[in-house]
């Protein structure tokens, strides 16, 4: 058995999916868009052509100042990085029999190994792994409850962890106590990154309230606007999100003279001034190892053949904090830095007890430093959250 998504909303028609495909087979993989972030050694090109082809496919715009393009980012570093490496890559893919014909044309175009990057796509995911037992299929984001194939693996990072420093922030600069938070879908991850931004901004203000709105979509910039105002009207002075775009909730945030924190990709660029922080993902290093990995013919047994996560604890965690905005002073950065690096100790959380959901129920006891299964499982809000989680 394996636990399925929640799935979201499709935003394109199915058909694009194979035309955003030809034009990445046409165009992807030839020049780099992106300095590689730490790129990893590489094997000499062969004057034959690419040894392997890859292929990423993207739930929404690979220009979304935001998850997806976190994810185009990384790919154009592997391209450059890792020239017997061509890379195939589609966006605005949706979370339907849509991967599945994308994922197929990338297949048919000569790819080996398929990054489905949206939460979305796990089950799609999954089924093209067993019906196509040549072809290695990595999942972002996912998780596998049951035995997996040997050509399919899940990777991530805690989260969690660098989202709970931006709760930090976020505290230290408040004068009203109220922070606003845009998200989409109340699964998993987004339940864990709401609770550990508020127990982050109650590390620096302890009366601190994170107040939610919920927009039941990945990317819809109407949406968000409308949330981010509804958020500002309660009187909060620091927005944030768990979205793939950013880019609406960060202009209105400046349009309001307030602050925000990011999520997904460094956006600073966009208001310096009101951006405290954030969480970037690196993904380049992660998706250089895998492909290593399966280059060597190591893949069906290894760490990648099942749900990996990284950590601060081990140093490969690839969702890292962003960088600081002007307005975040020095000694406000020492402590958020501090912070950092005693989650970097074996056993640290930000969940370590006591925390307690929003109706007094013991969520962990104090002592507790509970684990990655635990804290994803999550399903509760904590004390200080203030809003209801929708039924789907």
């Amino acid at each position: 058995m394996q636990r399925t998504p929640r799935s979201r909303l499709g935003r394109v028609a199915g058909a694009l999916a194979a035309l955003a495909v030809v034009a990445a087979a046409c165009s992807s993989g030839t020049k780099a868009a992106s300095p590689a972030a730490s790129p990893a050694a590489s094997p000499t090109a062969s004057p034959a052509g690419p040894k392997m082809t890859v292929g990423f496919i993207m739930v929404g715009n690979r220009n979304d100042y935001g998850y997806n393009q976190a994810v185009y980012t990384a790919s154009q570093a592997v391209a450059k990085a890792m020239p017997d490496v061509k890379v195939l890559t589609a966006d605005n893919v949706p979370e339907n029999t849509s991967v599945t014909q994308t994922m197929q044309s990338m297949v048919d175009a000569g790819a080996k190994v398929i990054f489905a990057t949206s939460y979305g796509y796990f089950s799609y995911a999954l089924a093209f792994a067993q019906s196509h037992p040549s072809v290695t299929v990595l999942h972002q984001g996912g998780y596998q409850t049951g035995a997996f194939p040997p050509n399919f693996g899940t990777y991530w990072g805690e989260a969690y962890e660098p989202v709970s420093l931006g709760g930090m922030a976020a505290g230290m600069v408040t004068k009203s106590g109220k922070l606003g938070f845009v998200y989409a879908f109340p699964i998993s991850q987004t339940i864990a990154n709401i609770d550990a931004f508020e127990l982050g901004a109650q590390a620096t203000d302890p009366a601190a309230k994170t107040y939610l709105v919920n927009t039941s979509s990945w990317c819809d910039p109407l949406k968000q606007k409308e949330a981010a105002a509804a958020l500002l009207a309660q009187g909060v002075d620091v927005l944030t999100q768990h979205q793939d775009c950013q880019a609406t909730v960060i202009e209105a945030a400046k349009a309001a003279g307030k602050y925000v924190v990011g999520y997904h990709y460094d956006a600073r660029s966009l208001d310096p001034s009101g951006w405290l922080t954030g969480s970037a993902w690196n993904w380049a290093p992660v998706y250089t190892d895998i492909l290593k990995t399966i280059a060597a013919g190591q893949f069906t047994g290894s760490r990648y053949n099942a749900n990996w996560v990284g950590t601060f604890a081990n140093g490969d965690n690839p969702l890292q904090p962003a960088s600081f905005g002007t307005s975040v002073t020095p000694s406000m950065q020492a402590k958020i830095l501090a912070a950092y690096d005693a989650l970097k100790k074996p056993g640290a959380s930000v969940f370590e007890g006591p925390v307690t959901c929003q109706n007094g129920t013991v969520l962990f006891a104090a002592g507790v430093s509970p684990t990655y299964a635990q804290i994803n499982g999550i399903n509760c809000l904590v004390k200080g959250v203030v809003g209801t989680l929708p039924g789907s």
